[in-house]
Parts: structure tokens; C-alpha cells; sequence
């Protein structure tokens, strides 16, 4: 087993979220130029957010490739150079594990981990660090995205309570008017058939009556204030709630990717393997002062494997084994293989994202005054960015 070994297929990321939510622009605020222009801001700002992750994904799988291209290289290689290689790594192996076997009285961690954590020590500290982050930034984001739906729900629902109130007290309005139409009539006949006077029975209709119409025409007026102030807080949720969604969906692929990489479960045992590994070190110091011949082999190995401008000379020391038997190899390449690929779709997944963002940026140049300049200019610089390799 080796630190570019794939420890599980895992479900592509880009399943793990639903589409976000369709843009919250309304009618209306298409025409107010102000309103645009914060939302294209804010389009701009996640591009840019997202261009930063993409540089980094690609940074990374230049760097996947060349090990890649290292390990063709040496595939390729005739057999009387192979078996030169050989020769010096299967030395290198065999000291490795005398020196293995010393440090099993009190051994925590397996070869690979150890292999994997020794090729990084020195960035490991940083890794630890921006694992726990990353960690503790996706958990932020799930529950404010948890707290988002809450508020977008209780915003929808108020609308929709306020809308059938509405028509209630329009169908109510329209009742008492029936109403007071028919006693109208009623009284009409009754004078004439009386022959009496009905003024004050006329005066307390007429007030009756404007006293409930008043009151429906108002209550109906303040439910359609209500409404349009519930929509705007919808459409403020949904707005926040796409962010925060883009966010949580980078800092999940980050946290699987590192999950991956270093074959952990969380940062928590990142780390209780880095103090494992720091513990072993210390062992393998007092073995290794007295372990010239391992010394040795392993500058003897790394010589020889310059001769040929591998990309990394240095790692094939933690990685003798797959210079000896092919299936490591194999192992090697396999595992080299499944970061890639998981980067190309980390890439491709962002630059969907960057697209998408660009193109309802663009629809709205023409509406964003005097902002156009410095916006055209921020997508040129965005389009540079993302399509460096």
C-alpha cells in the first residue's frame, strides 16, 4: 500500500449537492441599476473565489502528473537498467525493513502511513492545520445553510398564509357588500309597501357598512405590504443560500480530497498519526545512526534515478518497493491515476461553476452603468485565470 493508493471509490461531488436555487432578480429589479450592479459584485466575487480554488486544483495536478510521468518513464526503461534500479531499491528495502522491525516493539503506524507522512513531514504541520480549518469551516457552512432553509421556508410559508388572507378578506369584502346591496333593496320595499320612514335603519346600514369595508380594504392593504417585504426576505435567503452553498461545496471537496490523499477519516486522526509518526521518528534516529549502509543506498538510489531527470528523484526512496516488484508499481500508478482523475473533475466541476456565473454577469453588462469597465475588465482577468494551464 502506498500514499498515492486510493483507499475507496467514493460518489463523483458533483452529486452531493442539488442545482442551486435560479436567480432572485425580479422584474422589477431589472430596472433599478443599483440592485444589478450588487448583484453582478456578487457574481464577480465568486468567481473569483472559485478561480482561486481552480488555480490551486491545477497547480496540484501538474504535480500528479509529473509523479505520473516519472513512474512511465521508469516502466519504459530496458531491462538491464530496470534491473540496475532494482538491484540498489531491493537494498534499500531490506534495510527499510530491518529497520521496521527494530521500531515494531512500539509501532502505531502501518508502513504505508509511515511511508506517506515521512515523503511530507515537512509540510505536515500546515496540512494538519488547513485540514482542522477546512473541517471546522464546512461544519459553519452546513449549519448556516441548515439555518438558511429553516429561513426561506418560514419566508414562504408567511407569503403564501398572507395570500390566501387576502383572498379571503377580498371574497369577504365582496360579501358584505352583497349584503348591504340586498338590505338596501329589502328596505326600498319595505318603505313603499309601509309607507314609513326608514332614515335611521338607512344611517345604520350606510355606517355598518363603510365601517367593515374600511377594515377589509385596510387589512387587505397592509397583507399586500406584508407579502412583498416576506418575497424580498425570500428572495435575500435564496441569494445567501446559493453562496454558502458554492462555499460548502469547495471546502467538502477539499476536506474528501485530503481525507483521500492521507487516507484518514478526519483531521483528528491526521493528526494522532502525526504524533505516532513523531514518536517513530525519534526511534528510527537511534537506529538510523548506526544504519550507514541504508544511508548509503538510498544516495546511491536517488544518483542513479537523476541520471534519467525524473521530475522527483527523492520520493523513490520512500517507494523502493515499486522499483522491485511490478504490482507496487502497478499500485502506484493506479493510485496516481484516481487523484488525477478526481482533480480533473474538481477542475472541470469549477470552471462549470465560473462559466455559469460569467454568463449571467455578461447578460447583465448592459445594465450596470458605469460599473461595465471595471467589470469587463475583472471577466477578462477571470477568463485569463481559468484558462491557464
Amino acid at each position: 500500500m502506498f500514499f498515492w493508493k486510493k483507499k475507496k471509490k467514493e460518489k463523483d461531488f458533483e452529486s452531493k449537492f442539488e442545482e442551486l436555487s435560479a436567480t432572485v432578480l425580479t422584474e422589477k429589479d431589472y430596472k433599478n441599476t443599483r440592485k444589478i450592479e450588487q448583484y453582478v459584485v456578487e457574481r464577480l466575487e465568486q468567481m473569483i473565489e472559485v478561480t482561486k480554488e481552480i488555480e490551486d486544483e491545477k497547480a496540484e495536478y501538474r504535480l500528479v502528473t509529473s509523479y505520473l510521468n516519472d513512474v512511465q518513464l521508469l516502466e519504459d526503461m530496458p531491462g538491464e537498467e530496470r534491473k540496475q534500479i532494482a538491484d540498489v531499491a531491493s537494498n534499500v528495502v531490506q534495510l527499510n525493513a530491518a529497520r521496521t522491525e527494530f521500531l515494531n516493539s512500539a509501532k502505531k503506524l502501518s508502513d504505508a502511513q509511515f511511508a506517506q507522512i515521512e515523503q511530507q513531514e515537512a509540510g505536515m504541520p500546515d496540512a494538519i492545520r488547513r485540514f482542522t480549518a477546512n473541517e471546522m469551516y464546512r461544519d459553519t457552512l452546513k449549519k448556516d445553510m441548515k439555518y438558511l432553509e429553516r429561513e426561506k421556508s418560514e419566508w414562504n410559508l408567511r407569503r403564501e398564509y398572507l395570500g390566501h388572507q387576502q383572498k379571503s378578506l377580498k371574497n369577504l369584502l365582496y360579501v358584505v357588500v352583497g349584503l348591504a346591496a340586498t338590505a338596501a333593496v329589502a328596505f326600498v320595499i319595505l318603505q313603499i309597501i309601509l309607507e314609513r320612514d326608514f332614515y335611521y335603519w338607512w344611517m345604520g346600514l350606510i355606517f355598518v357598512t363603510a365601517v367593515l369595508v374600511c377594515t377589509l380594504y385596510l387589512k387587505i392593504q397592509s397583507d399586500g405590504s406584508e407579502i412583498a417585504s416576506a418575497e424580498r426576505n425570500l428572495n435575500r435567503a435564496i441569494l445567501l443560500q446559493n453562496k454558502v452553498k458554492i462555499k460548502y461545496v469547495n471546502i467538502e471537496n477539499a476536506v474528501d480530497y485530503a481525507r483521500e490523499k492521507y487516507h484518514v477519516r478526519s483531521a483528528r486522526e491526521l493528526e494522532e498519526q502525526w504524533q505516532y509518526y513523531l514518536e517513530a521518528v525519534k526511534e528510527r534516529e537511534k537506529y538510523q545512526r548506526t544504519n550507514e549502509d541504508l544511508e548509503y543506498f538510498n544516495g546511491r538510489l536517488v544518483r542513479i534515478l537523476s541520471k534519467y531527470r525524473l521530475y522527483d528523484a527523492q520520493v523513490w526512496i520512500t517507494q523502493a518497493a515499486a522499483l522491485v516488484d511490478p504490482k507496487e508499481m502497478v499500485e502506484v500508478k493506479h493510485g496516481l491515476i484516481g487523484r488525477r482523475q478526481k482533480l480533473r473533475q474538481r477542475i472541470e466541476y469549477n470552471l462549470g461553476i465560473v462559466k455559469e456565473q460569467k454568463a449571467e454577469a455578461q447578460q447583465l453588462l448592459d445594465k450596470v452603468g458605469t460599473m461595465r469597465p471595471q467589470v469587463e475588465k475583472i471577466l477578462f482577468a477571470i477568463d485569463k485565470l481559468s484558462e491557464a494551464e
